[in-house]
């Protein structure tokens, strides 16, 4: 079994990194608007720490992640909007302390976690690497919400290995939210990682395949950005198919963004 202890360290490199860019922002940078509509920065950073705190539930406390497993059932188009809409109304340095606390809990609940530990999610059971990975998803496209509202570029860095690995296991997954059957072959996948390597997945002879960058597959999984706008490249049915509809988030289908340059 794999040692979850490299993902979680990622996680929170990742969560330090965010941190260090919305610190000292001013209240009028905490409220300008992202990509997300309706959202401004401290709607992103309410939403992590709203998530990290289910996260935390689910890891610590099955009959109390129950329950709010409940309220989203109760109200399946609200609930996420709720929960940044609230965490937002805080005072900056409010929200800031309460993110950084629970992605503290979050990161000691999960080094602790038993060995071979699965946790209730809001879609499938997930293991502590699993955890791990889809809070690194979340914080690294949401903090890419946060840099295009502030103007500034991020530097891509090799913790997209974890997102990356993420967005080929959920391969099945995008096709089955889509209502349409997962190929049966397995697609061979070649990215270039940021620091120049090679990340391969899949038999070397599969008939479909993709090929890019790292970087590109992780803004099309977290649907950051539209795949006319990236240099993705498919070869066979099924994988021209996916990289249309590609997700690496549980739930339904999201609106994604549109193509640059598309009106509205």
């Amino acid at each position: 079994m794999a040692d979850p202890t490299p993902v979680i360290d990622d996680l929170c490199a990742e969560g330090e990194e965010l941190d260090l860019l919305v610190a000292g922002l001013s209240q009028e940078q905490w409220s300008l608007p992202t990509p997300a509509s309706g959202w401004t920065v401290a709607h992103q950073i309410a939403h992590l720490a709203w998530t990290d705190h289910s996260s935390l539930l689910a890891v610590t406390d099955r009959a109390a992640f129950s329950r709010e497993v409940e309220k989203a059932l109760a109200a399946p188009g609200d609930f996420v909007d709720d929960g940044a809409e609230e965490g937002a109304r805080k005072p900056p340095p409010r929200l800031l302390a309460y993110w950084r606390a629970g992605r503290e809990d979050l990161a000691e609940a999960l080094r602790t976690a038993p060995e071979g530990a699965r946790f209730p999610w809001y879609g499938p059971p997930m293991s502590t690497a699993s955890m791990a990975t889809a809070r690194l998803m979340e914080t690294w496209a949401h903090g890419l919400d946060v840099a295009d509202a502030l103007g500034v570029s991020r530097t891509p860095t090799d913790r997209l290995r974890h997102i990356v690995r993420l967005g080929v296991r959920t391969r099945d997954f995008a096709f089955g939210v889509h209502g349409l059957t997962p190929p049966f072959e397995e697609f061979r996948i070649e990215l270039t990682a940021p620091s120049g390597e090679l990340w391969t997945f899949g038999p070397e002879n599969a008939t479909d395949r993709v090929t890019g960058t790292a970087l590109d597959l992780c803004l099309l999984v977290t649907q950051r950005a539209h795949r006319a706008d990236l240099a993705l490249c498919a070869e066979g049915e099924d994988a021209d198919r996916w990289l249309d509809i590609a997700q690496a988030f549980a739930g339904p289908p999201g609106k994604g963004r549109p193509p640059k340059g598309a009106a509205g």
